[in-house]
């Protein structure tokens, strides 16, 4: 939970990673988390490297976390 918890804060461009961590509910986060244990476990955090990784795998992320990566973007 540790990791994923650091995974979705760094997950937004032009956001400080606190404060795109403080307004993800958990359920928000949930909906990355299946998706990152796929596409970025060996991603380490920071420097927008899971962001990154995220992207370079979007069309195969699900719907669920897409909504959450667009939205944050907005």
């Amino acid at each position: 939970m540790k990791r994923l918890a650091i995974a979705v804060a760094v997950l937004a461009t032009g956001f400080s990673a606190t404060a795109f961590a403080q307004s993800l509910t958990a359920e928000q986060r949930a909906a990355c988390k299946p998706d990152f244990d796929k596409y970025c476990t060996g991603t380490i955090p920071g420097g927008g490297r899971i962001v990154a990784c995220l992207n370079k795998q979007h069309d195969a992320l699900s719907d669920a976390c897409k909504k959450v990566l667009d939205a944050q973007k907005k």
